[in-house]
C-alpha cells in the first residue's frame, strides 16, 4: 500500500520563485522567466569565496562580475559591447544555483554542469545574445575571470601571491585595482547600471 502511494507522489519542486514573481524552472529554464533585476538582486547577495573575505560586507558575485567586465574591456580594446555584456553576465546562473568554489565544482556531477549550462543559454537568449558564445569570446572571458580571481585572492581572500599563482592564475601584469566589498544594495545598483550601459535590454 505504502509503495503504491509513493508511485503517485508528485516529483520534487524544480522551480525557484523570484521577487519579481517569476517562477524559474531549473530543469527547463525559459528565457521569459528571467529578469535582470532578479539577477542583480540575487548576485549581489551571493558571496564569492564562500564568504571567506575581509571587509565589512561579503564580496559578492555581482561585484566580481563588474570587475571581470572591466578587465575584459581593458584586455580587448574596441570589442563589441554585446560581448562585454556577455562577460558581465558570465556568472548569471549563480543567482539561482549559488556560487560554488572551484575545488568543489571539480567533483560535482555532470548534472550540475548541465543545469548551469541550460541556465546560461536561457540568460543569453533573454538578453539578445547567442545561446552559446563563440569559443574565442568564452576564452577571453575566462582569461579576465582568472585575473579577477587572482586580484581577489591576494587582496581580500587571504592568499599569498605565491599561492595564487600556483592555484589560480599566473598573470604577467596585474593592474592597479583596489577591491573594497560593498553593500548588496549598492552592488546591485552598479550591476544594473553596467547592464544598461552595455546595451542590455529585455528581449
Amino acid at each position: 500500500m505504502a509503495s503504491g502511494n509513493r508511485k503517485h507522489q508528485p516529483p520534487p519542486r524544480a522551480w525557484q520563485r523570484m521577487l519579481s514573481g517569476r517562477r524559474l524552472d531549473l530543469i527547463d529554464p525559459s528565457p521569459m522567466d528571467i529578469e535582470i533585476e532578479d539577477i542583480a538582486h540575487g548576485l549581489a547577495r551571493v558571496a564569492r569565496w564562500n564568504g571567506q573575505t575581509s571587509g565589512e560586507w561579503a564580496y559578492s558575485v555581482a561585484q566580481h562580475s563588474v570587475l571581470v567586465e572591466r578587465l575584459f574591456a581593458k584586455q580587448n580594446p574596441g570589442i563589441d559591447r554585446r560581448w562585454r555584456l556577455a562577460c558581465l553576465l558570465h556568472d548569471a546562473p549563480e543567482y539561482v544555483i549559488g556560487d560554488m568554489i572551484t575545488p568543489f565544482k571539480a567533483i560535482l556531477s555532470s548534472e550540475y554542469k548541465s543545469i548551469e549550462h541550460r541556465l546560461e543559454v536561457a540568460v543569453h537568449i533573454r538578453f539578445g545574445l547567442p545561446g552559446v558564445l563563440p569559443e574565442g569570446i568564452k576564452t577571453a572571458i575566462k582569461r579576465a575571470d582568472k585575473l579577477a580571481a587572482f586580484i581577489e585572492a591576494t587582496q581580500i581572500a587571504g592568499f599569498t601571491e605565491k599561492e595564487a599563482r600556483a592555484a589560480i592564475a599566473r598573470p604577467r601584469v596585474v593592474p592597479d585595482i583596489r577591491i573594497k566589498p560593498e553593500s548588496p544594495v549598492r552592488t546591485a545598483e552598479t550591476y544594473l547600471r553596467r547592464f544598461r550601459y552595455l546595451g542590455g535590454k529585455q528581449s
